[in-house]
């Protein structure tokens, strides 16, 4: 911990370490309530395109966490893949599931000139990806909520928006620009209204690239755990290496209460 600040705040991923889909990770409301009581910010970080802000907040209160989320708390990569679409003054083609729809609301689709993609599986489909292809290669920019490789659901693990996006960039020969984790800009504007540096936060999730690795890249401190997408040999895929890698988000949160502040 040389070199490092009190720790002020605690990022917390949601799919895979709190919950996965309609099922919480076991200990992980008694887990949060301990961390709440602490003198520490807790904000919810996540890289979902499938739903929106609202719809996430009801999954949680589902699963129990209710009164301990606050809709404030939690920031999406949709949100600041709409920060950048009013910034540009775009008009995006929205290759998100139509849950997600709601938390662009506002946002001019008419004769789109810009594609943004995220994870929709019931539009991923040929006559729409190729509507995408050409729309790119008449210029128009291509913006990447997030390029997860996987992500797990009850089922098992199934194929994030990464494939697709670096498909497209492929075959339009353009790089994307992407909004969400592991990009340094998310995290920092995910502490900005917190007043707290990078070097004061921690970070817990369950991808060790995005979560973990994109925190660290940022200043952070990134705890891995062993749920959701978790595969072994994951605290490898990292340099430097996570700070810590738990079997599960009470055991990130106990370290945090113990050792961290």
């Amino acid at each position: 911990m040389a070199g490092r600040r009190a720790l002020k705040a605690v990022l917390i991923d949601l799919s895979g370490t709190l919950h996965i889909e309609d099922s919480a990770v076991p200990g992980a409301q008694d887990a949060l309530k301990s961390l709440r009581q602490a003198s520490v910010a807790v904000k919810f970080v996540t890289n979902t395109t499938k739903e929106s802000k609202r719809n996430l907040l009801e999954r949680l209160q589902r699963l129990n966490f209710d009164l301990q989320v606050k809709e404030e708390e939690i920031f999406t990569s949709l949100s600041a893949a709409r920060s950048l679409l009013e910034q540009k003054q775009l008009r995006p083609l929205l290759l998100v599931e139509d849950g997600a729809l709601e938390d662009f609301t506002g946002i001019n689709t008419s004769e789109p000139n810009a594609v943004v993609i995220g994870l929709a599986p019931d539009h991923f489909n040929y006559q729409t990806l190729n509507k995408a292809f050409r729309m790119i290669l008449d210029g128009a920019p291509l913006i990447a909520i997030h390029k997860a490789r996987y992500y797990k659901r009850e089922d098992g693990l199934a194929l994030g928006p990464g494939p697709f996006v670096t498909g497209l960039e492929y075959a339009t020969d353009c790089k994307a620009t992407v909004v969400g984790k592991p990009e340094k800009t998310f995290f920092t504007q995910a502490l900005s209204d917190l007043g707290c540096s990078p070097a004061e936060a921690v970070m817990i999730g369950d991808d060790a690239r995005d979560d973990v690795g994109g925190a660290q890249d940022a200043g952070m401190l990134g705890i891995l755990v062993r749920t959701g997408k978790y595969r072994p040999g994951d605290e490898d895929k990292t340099s430097p290496a996570p700070h810590l890698t738990c079997d599960s988000f009470p055991d990130a949160v106990e370290h945090v209460l113990q050792n961290l502040l």
